[in-house]
């Protein structure tokens, strides 16, 4: 069985084999390599602060914005090898990984890119899918960059979302093409940074926080049924952690060749920390454990190691994979003394005719159905069904049924606040079959009852 090995590793490498030397990413000319990396994490009860949308207003700070980060990902204490992938990125040098060099580092004017995936799928597919969302991601990012001298908030937060689409059509093609990797998918909980915004997309249950005067906030929101259940009021939090379904989620990259990118930002300010994680962290620990573990531990290397081992005492029943990310320099504002309460909040990017971006991929250009499929994550040794029902991470469907789409209800978006929802595309039988299948169900308990009381 797997052990508590861990791995500060690329994802071009297996997590799980132990603390690994970087690899070499492949840079254009000119930019030094390093190494890829991966990682994911979820938490229940750290969210709960209201949702808003709200217009953002340019940075008055022109100075340098200086980063210290680590990452760190490790097998656990159940699982035989690491599914998780993360991704540390400098977008201006175009260069991954966690080279001694690149810890510390200067924001460019094409700024950083941070990403967690937890893969699933069984036979080693889940790893093949965050090992491709990882490297999509940070293909997509930063094609075309060495054309442009800058660039703005609304494109990198463009440039995010479609990569992130692109990843989940890219996966999903794979999947088609190969039988032994059907139902293969992964979480991804990805960060971009330009000047002083810091902009999340998100697919799944791996999870985003920021830890700002102590007070850390879940600034990404969980796309999975018991959150929507906690959401609508009908589970609280703590019955949330003994739910016996709370392995579902609701949509994932690969399951379908369309997904629902939820794109939310913060504005960061000096001395903020943020942390990226796979659900073998935040499933795990309990939030009140993980904000003490990022008040205290100092250096974010020092804080990643505590959040793995701490997760592997509890059990370790899944990989773990933790970003850290401190923000620091005179580009950044200082604390207000009387701040604004950290937040979900939606980006309101402007919209754009995305055929017209030569990020975007359509599904016709890839010889892809435009029909959607399912939007679930399929667990170990799992194929991928096409009805459109949330499933399980042991691959069990929900009793629940289908999933018709995940919409923003409770503290976060309730009903009636203006707030537009998160509507997960679904597969729909026609309404004729279920007619057909309802008159074939009452005729069959009709002769039944017929054949019996004879």
């Amino acid at each position: 069985m797997a052990g508590t090995n861990a791995a500060e590793a690329s994802p071009e490498a297996a997590p799980e084999a132990g603390p690994l030397a970087p690899a070499a990413a492949a840079p254009p000319a000119g930019s030094p390599p390093s190494p890829p990396d991966d990682a994911r994490e979820t938490e229940l009860d750290g969210g709960g602060a209201p949702q808003d949308t709200a217009e953002v207003a340019p940075s008055a700070n022109a100075g340098e914005v200086v980063l210290k980060l680590f990452a760190r990902t490790d097998v656990g204490q159940i699982r035989e090898h690491n599914e998780d992938n993360f991704l540390v990125a400098d977008l201006t040098k175009r260069s991954r990984g966690l080279l001694e060099s690149n810890r510390v580092a200067s924001v460019g004017p094409f700024g950083h890119l941070f990403a967690v995936c937890d893969g699933m799928g069984g036979a080693a597919a889940g790893e093949v899918a965050s090992q491709l969302a990882v490297d999509i991601i940070f293909e997509r990012m930063s094609d075309g960059l060495e054309q442009k001298t800058s660039v703005s908030r609304d494109e990198i937060a463009r440039r995010l979302v479609r990569a992130v689409e692109v990843a989940g059509l890219r996966i999903f093609q794979e999947a088609k093409a190969d039988r032994s990797r059907r139902g293969m998918g992964t979480t991804v909980t990805a960060s971009a940074l330009v000047d002083d915004h810091l902009f999340f997309a998100q697919v799944g249950d791996s999870r985003g926080y920021l830890l700002r005067d102590g007070i850390l906030t879940q600034v990404t929101r969980d796309q999975s049924l018991v959150n929507q259940l906690i959401e609508a009021g009908q589970l609280t939090a703590e019955e949330a952690e003994t739910f016996e379904h709370n392995n579902i989620i609701l949509q994932a990259l690969g399951t379908s060749d369309t997904v629902q990118v939820d794109l939310t930002y913060a504005q960061v300010r000096r001395g903020d920390k943020m942390l990226l994680c796979s659900d073998g962290l935040s499933g795990m620990v309990r939030f009140e454990e993980i904000r003490e573990i990022m008040r205290t531990a100092g250096e974010p290397v020092d804080i990643c190691k505590a959040l793995t081992e701490r997760a592997n005492q509890a059990g370790g029943h899944d990989n773990i994979t933790v970003i850290i990310v401190v923000f620091d320099g005179d580009g950044l504002a200082e604390g207000d003394p009387q701040p604004e309460p950290m937040k979900y909040r939606k980006y309101p990017l402007p919209e754009e005719d995305s055929s017209d971006s030569p990020l975007y991929e359509s599904p016709a250009s890839t010889g892809l159905s435009t029909g959607v499929a399912s939007h679930r994550p399929q667990g170990d040794g799992a194929e991928a069904a096409a009805d459109g029902e949330p499933v399980q991470s042991n691959g069990v469907r929900s009793a629940r049924g289908r999933n018709d789409g995940w919409h923003e209800q409770g503290p976060h978006g309730a009903p009636g606040t203006g707030d537009e929802g998160i509507d997960i595309p679904g597969t729909h039988v026609p309404a004729g079959v279920v007619v057909g299948i309802v008159i074939a169900v009452v005729a069959a308990l009709a002769a039944t009852a017929f054949i019996l009381l004879r």
